[in-house]
């Protein structure tokens, strides 16, 4: 290997992992405020909240890896342009295409990596994200009793301090109201102070009230309303109040329930799903012809039983003119519901094809989503590369500046075919492959731009441009 080829390499191995950190975070941090809500005031444990950034960071891969290559062959080729290294290499003899044969093998053996990652990491990493974020998100609020607020966390229960003293387990004020009974009346318990503690396997939390009021009203006999209710007052010294906390508990849900979703299987799981989804489709297609012929066409329960054969009749009038006169309104009758049960039935029929189609087309798409990540590192570099000799500008300037306008275009019209494609209004592979389709004839245009040594961003060419022009103009004028 050439010096030229180990100094390109050093050039771009460093901001290249900079970069893919960097966009790592900021991923990060947008997971971070999206789920804010379902994370912050549940009283979870901080491996649990690591492990789910763990798992959102191995999502967040598939656009932090483009996006990084990016940028940092930008920055690369656009430091060694305005250092005028490039021109150095150049008058070595050796050409940009030369030049960039390091950088290529090493995208090459990024995006090989980067497909493996997809088929074999993603997969999993999907599935525990998926499980532990549904568990997160249906965990119930922890029991944290605020000041001056009715708090309804624990089922049945309302309870209310006026002040919490110390450490937050002794309590001044406190009001219950008990919704355990049968009758629907709550009841009511009112304390001056009392102390909260929990048992030591944390299954239950016991208020130890002191000096109070129980307040117990009964319902009416016999279910009739009596305007004479049944008041209870009870004053009692010191008294205790247990409560079940199980259902504060976190259990982490089975993860084989989550294992059918496009995101979570592999090459070989896709194609199984495919197949079996295609197999239901025509079922479904073919079972739907069957039950709709028995309403377009006469019942023949005789055919293939009996040789009998028997003259087809004819109507030289109208249908219901062949029907005696008393039996017509209940033949009417049995034909408009003859109609609404196919239509029903079509209807069914045709929503239960819809939703086999939909589902099949999100797996055609995630098939090549496997594909198009490896392919997209590869195309961003081929962008990415010439663009920054182009422009001869390293740091963090311009080169972010055109590393987001690329990506920001990369992205826009990824997500818009995919949804058209989920839509069903174009082909799935056109979806999925539509932004790199659309990219590929800029990254060649660029490439052959950046050999000929174009100055396809240079603002002083456009102005001599300009001016001659103008130039021409009065030279003809005059």
């Amino acid at each position: 290997m050439k010096k030229i080829h180990i100094l390109l390499l050093k050039a771009f191995i460093r901001p290249f992992i900079v970069t893919f950190f960097i966009v790592m975070f900021i991923l990060l941090m947008l997971f971070l405020f999206k789920y804010v809500d379902d994370l912050i005031g549940k009283g979870f444990e901080w491996y649990t909240i690591l492990e789910l950034m763990f798992y959102a960071s191995a999502a967040n891969v598939s656009m932090a890896l483009p996006l990084a290559i990016l940028l940092s062959s930008i920055m690369t080729f656009g430091t060694l342009g305005e250092n005028y290294e490039l021109v150095a290499i150049k008058s070595a003899g050796v050409s940009l295409q030369k030049a960039m044969r390091p950088l290529l093998v090493l995208i090459m053996c990024i995006a090989f990596a980067s497909f493996l990652f997809s088929e074999y990491m993603l997969p999993k990493a999907n599935l525990k994200f998926g499980s532990l974020l549904w568990d997160v998100r249906n965990k119930k609020l922890s029991f944290m009793i605020k000041e001056g607020v009715f708090n309804n966390s624990i089922p049945q229960y309302s309870i209310r301090v006026d002040k919490k003293v110390g450490d937050g387990s002794s309590l001044e004020g406190v009001m219950i109201y008990d919704h355990t009974g049968n009758n629907g009346v709550a009841k009511i318990i009112m304390a001056k102070s009392g102390t909260m503690n929990t048992t030591s396997d944390q299954q239950f939390m016991i208020l130890k009230l002191k000096d109070g009021i129980r307040y117990e009203e009964a319902s009416g006999q016999g279910g009739n309303y009596n305007p004479r209710q049944q008041l209870t007052r009870m004053r009692f010294g010191e008294t205790e109040q247990k409560f079940d906390l199980s259902s504060f508990k976190m259990n982490r849900t089975d993860e084989n329930s989550f294992r059918s979703n496009n995101q979570m299987l592999n090459l070989k799981g896709l194609t199984h799903k495919q197949d079996s989804l295609t197999k239901e489709l025509d079922s479904i297609d073919r079972f739907a012809k069957i039950s709709m012929g028995t309403y377009l066409k006469q019942n023949g329960y005789t055919k293939g039983y009996s040789k009998i054969k028997i003259k087809p009749i004819t109507f030289n009038k109208g249908v219901l003119e062949a029907i005696p006169i008393d039996k017509r309104a209940s033949a009417v009758q049995e034909a408009l519901n003859q109609a609404a049960s196919a239509k029903q039935s079509l209807e069914m029929k045709v929503q239960d094809h819809k939703d086999r189609r939909t589902a099949l087309i999100r797996i055609k798409i995630e098939y090549q989503r496997k594909f198009t990540l490896a392919v997209s590192c590869v195309l961003l570099f081929f962008i990415g590369a010439p663009l920054g000799a182009i422009i001869r500008k390293g740091g963090l300037g311009l080169p972010v500046v055109m590393a987001i306008v690329f990506f920001l275009a990369y992205h826009i019209i990824s997500t818009v075919a995919e949804k058209s494609a989920n839509q069903g209004n174009i082909n799935p592979m056109l979806g999925i492959w539509m932004s790199i389709i659309v990219l590929t004839p800029i990254g060649v245009f660029l490439t052959y731009k950046a050999t000929v040594d174009s100055a396809l961003f240079d603002i002083s060419s456009y102005k001599a441009l300009i001016t001659n022009l103008f130039s021409k103009k009065k030279k003809e004028e005059s």
